[in-house]
Protein backbone atom coordinates (compact mmCIF):
# COMPACT_ATOMS: atom_id res chain seq x y z
CA UNK A 1 0.00 0.00 0.00
CA UNK A 2 2.73 2.59 -0.96
CA UNK A 3 0.36 4.42 -3.31
CA UNK A 4 -0.44 7.89 -2.57
CA UNK A 5 -3.18 7.75 0.45
CA UNK A 6 -4.52 10.37 2.12
CA UNK A 7 -3.20 11.18 5.53
CA UNK A 8 -6.57 9.88 7.03
CA UNK A 9 -6.92 6.98 5.05
CA UNK A 10 -2.97 6.09 6.57
CA UNK A 11 -4.22 6.56 10.06
CA UNK A 12 -7.55 4.60 9.58
CA UNK A 13 -4.92 1.30 8.65
CA UNK A 14 -4.16 -1.23 10.64
CA UNK A 15 -1.28 -1.98 12.14
CA UNK A 16 0.03 1.83 12.09
CA UNK A 17 -0.37 2.92 15.34
CA UNK A 18 2.93 3.29 16.28
CA UNK A 19 3.00 6.09 13.34
CA UNK A 20 2.18 9.96 12.55
CA UNK A 21 1.44 11.99 9.59
CA UNK A 22 3.69 14.85 10.56
CA UNK A 23 3.20 17.01 7.45
CA UNK A 24 5.12 15.37 4.13
CA UNK A 25 6.33 12.63 6.28
CA UNK A 26 5.34 9.80 8.43
CA UNK A 27 7.29 9.36 12.05
CA UNK A 28 7.70 7.23 14.20
CA UNK A 29 9.79 6.83 17.43
CA UNK A 30 10.74 4.32 19.39
CA UNK A 31 12.38 4.08 22.69
CA UNK A 32 15.91 1.84 23.29
CA UNK A 33 17.90 1.62 26.34
CA UNK A 34 21.07 1.34 24.98
CA UNK A 35 23.11 3.01 22.19
CA UNK A 36 23.67 -0.49 21.21
CA UNK A 37 20.03 -1.74 20.72
CA UNK A 38 19.40 1.53 18.54
CA UNK A 39 22.28 0.49 16.27
CA UNK A 40 20.82 -3.17 15.80
CA UNK A 41 17.15 -1.82 15.38
CA UNK A 42 18.40 0.70 12.89
CA UNK A 43 20.64 -2.61 10.92
CA UNK A 44 17.20 -4.19 10.54
CA UNK A 45 15.44 -1.35 9.01
CA UNK A 46 18.29 -1.72 6.84
CA UNK A 47 17.70 -5.37 5.48
CA UNK A 48 13.73 -4.51 5.15
CA UNK A 49 13.82 -1.74 3.05
CA UNK A 50 16.96 -3.07 1.09
CA UNK A 51 14.84 -3.50 -1.80
CA UNK A 52 12.46 -0.77 -1.25
CA UNK A 53 11.72 1.75 -4.24
CA UNK A 54 12.38 4.35 -1.16
CA UNK A 55 14.31 4.82 1.93
CA UNK A 56 13.23 5.94 5.25
CA UNK A 57 15.10 8.43 7.29
CA UNK A 58 16.51 7.51 10.10
CA UNK A 59 17.87 9.33 13.26
CA UNK A 60 19.46 7.14 15.65
CA UNK A 61 20.52 8.62 19.48
CA UNK A 62 21.19 6.80 22.53
CA UNK A 63 18.18 7.20 23.29
CA UNK A 64 15.86 6.11 20.31
CA UNK A 65 15.65 5.83 16.74
CA UNK A 66 13.04 8.44 14.85
CA UNK A 67 11.88 6.68 11.72
CA UNK A 68 10.44 9.16 8.92
CA UNK A 69 8.43 7.81 5.62
CA UNK A 70 8.82 10.29 2.85
CA UNK A 71 5.70 8.53 1.55
CA UNK A 72 2.58 7.31 3.45
CA UNK A 73 3.86 3.53 2.96
CA UNK A 74 1.52 1.64 5.29
CA UNK A 75 3.40 -1.72 4.24
CA UNK A 76 6.92 -0.25 5.17
CA UNK A 77 5.63 1.22 8.61
CA UNK A 78 4.22 -2.21 9.48
CA UNK A 79 7.09 -3.76 8.81
CA UNK A 80 9.28 -1.50 10.72
CA UNK A 81 7.05 -1.69 13.86
CA UNK A 82 6.84 -5.06 13.50
CA UNK A 83 10.35 -5.10 13.64
CA UNK A 84 10.46 -3.05 16.74
CA UNK A 85 8.82 -5.49 18.52
CA UNK A 86 10.54 -8.82 17.74
CA UNK A 87 13.56 -6.42 19.09
CA UNK A 88 11.26 -5.58 22.27
CA UNK A 89 12.02 -1.99 21.76
CA UNK A 90 8.45 0.16 22.52
CA UNK A 91 7.31 2.92 20.52
CA UNK A 92 6.44 6.28 21.56
CA UNK A 93 4.45 8.28 19.70
CA UNK A 94 4.17 11.03 21.58
CA UNK A 95 7.66 11.77 20.94
CA UNK A 96 7.70 12.67 17.08
CA UNK A 97 7.14 16.28 16.20
CA UNK A 98 8.26 18.22 12.95
CA UNK A 99 9.79 22.08 13.07
CA UNK A 100 9.34 24.83 10.47
CA UNK A 101 10.64 28.39 10.19
CA UNK A 102 8.62 30.76 8.39
CA UNK A 103 10.01 33.61 7.59
CA UNK A 104 6.94 36.51 6.15
CA UNK A 105 8.43 38.77 3.54
CA UNK A 106 7.46 41.42 0.98
CA UNK A 107 9.42 40.07 -1.96
CA UNK A 108 10.44 36.36 -1.46
CA UNK A 109 13.25 36.29 -4.54
CA UNK A 110 15.00 38.91 -2.89
CA UNK A 111 15.23 37.30 0.72
CA UNK A 112 15.57 33.72 0.09
CA UNK A 113 18.94 33.66 -1.45
CA UNK A 114 20.68 35.32 1.19
CA UNK A 115 19.36 32.39 3.74
CA UNK A 116 20.03 30.12 1.27
CA UNK A 117 24.08 31.04 1.44
CA UNK A 118 23.53 31.99 4.59
CA UNK A 119 22.86 28.30 5.80
CA UNK A 120 24.08 25.82 3.28
CA UNK A 121 20.51 24.55 2.29
CA UNK A 122 18.90 23.53 -0.84
CA UNK A 123 16.06 25.61 -2.40
CA UNK A 124 13.32 23.51 -3.02
CA UNK A 125 10.29 25.29 -5.37
CA UNK A 126 10.31 29.13 -5.03
CA UNK A 127 9.77 29.76 -1.36
CA UNK A 128 11.38 26.52 0.93
CA UNK A 129 15.04 25.79 1.95
CA UNK A 130 15.79 22.48 3.66
CA UNK A 131 18.75 21.50 5.06
CA UNK A 132 20.70 18.65 2.30
CA UNK A 133 22.17 17.07 6.25
CA UNK A 134 18.33 16.98 7.46
CA UNK A 135 20.34 18.62 10.83
CA UNK A 136 18.19 21.81 11.15
CA UNK A 137 14.47 22.46 10.64
CA UNK A 138 12.99 23.58 6.81
CA UNK A 139 12.52 27.43 6.04
CA UNK A 140 9.62 28.10 4.35
CA UNK A 141 9.26 31.65 2.80
CA UNK A 142 5.38 33.68 3.09
CA UNK A 143 4.36 36.47 0.96
CA UNK A 144 3.21 39.18 2.52
CA UNK A 145 0.94 41.76 0.69
CA UNK A 146 1.67 44.77 3.04
CA UNK A 147 4.41 45.21 5.35
CA UNK A 148 3.69 44.82 9.32
CA UNK A 149 6.65 46.12 11.17
CA UNK A 150 4.05 45.45 14.41
CA UNK A 151 4.44 41.75 13.93
CA UNK A 152 7.19 39.44 14.28
CA UNK A 153 8.08 38.08 10.41
CA UNK A 154 10.06 34.85 11.51
CA UNK A 155 7.78 32.31 13.24
CA UNK A 156 8.12 28.51 14.33
CA UNK A 157 5.57 26.14 13.02
CA UNK A 158 5.55 22.90 14.96
CA UNK A 159 3.69 20.11 13.51
CA UNK A 160 2.88 17.38 16.05
CA UNK A 161 0.46 14.72 16.66
CA UNK A 162 -3.01 15.38 15.93
CA UNK A 163 -3.90 13.63 19.18
CA UNK A 164 -1.42 15.64 20.96
CA UNK A 165 -2.23 19.01 19.49
CA UNK A 166 -4.46 20.18 22.98
CA UNK A 167 -2.14 19.35 24.93
CA UNK A 168 0.72 21.06 23.60
CA UNK A 169 -1.14 24.29 23.22
CA UNK A 170 -2.87 23.65 26.80
CA UNK A 171 1.10 23.49 27.99
CA UNK A 172 1.86 26.69 26.12
CA UNK A 173 -0.47 29.12 27.71
CA UNK A 174 -0.26 27.90 31.07
CA UNK A 175 3.52 28.50 30.49
CA UNK A 176 2.49 32.57 29.43
CA UNK A 177 1.46 32.04 25.96
CA UNK A 178 -2.21 33.27 24.72
CA UNK A 179 -3.95 32.18 21.90
CA UNK A 180 -3.82 34.65 18.34
CA UNK A 181 -6.23 32.75 16.41
CA UNK A 182 -7.86 29.35 15.98
CA UNK A 183 -9.49 29.71 12.83
CA UNK A 184 -7.68 27.67 11.19
CA UNK A 185 -7.87 25.10 13.25
CA UNK A 186 -7.43 21.76 13.26
CA UNK A 187 -4.54 22.53 10.33
CA UNK A 188 -3.05 24.95 13.00
CA UNK A 189 -3.71 27.37 15.92
CA UNK A 190 -1.51 30.29 15.91
CA UNK A 191 -0.06 31.03 19.39
CA UNK A 192 2.12 34.07 20.45
CA UNK A 193 4.03 34.52 23.98
CA UNK A 194 3.97 37.46 26.33
CA UNK A 195 5.72 39.41 24.06
CA UNK A 196 3.70 38.72 20.83
CA UNK A 197 6.48 36.03 19.42
CA UNK A 198 4.21 34.12 17.61
CA UNK A 199 4.14 30.24 16.80
CA UNK A 200 1.71 27.88 14.58
CA UNK A 201 1.05 24.24 15.81
CA UNK A 202 0.12 22.29 13.22
CA UNK A 203 -1.35 18.76 12.46
CA UNK A 204 -2.40 16.85 9.79
CA UNK A 205 -6.44 17.30 9.72
CA UNK A 206 -7.99 19.28 7.20
CA UNK A 207 -5.61 19.82 5.10
CA UNK A 208 -6.98 17.07 2.54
Amino acid sequence: MSERITAEQFHAADGVDDWRVLYHLVSAHFRTRTFTEGAAFVGEIDRLVADADHRPRVDLRDTGVTVSLTTRDVAMARQISAAAVKLGIPADPAAVQLVGITVDALVVEHVLPFWRALLGYDQLGDDYLADPLRRGPGLEFQAMDVARPQRNRIHLDVAVPHEQAEARIAAALAAGGHLVSDAYAPRWWTLADAEGNEACVATWQGRE
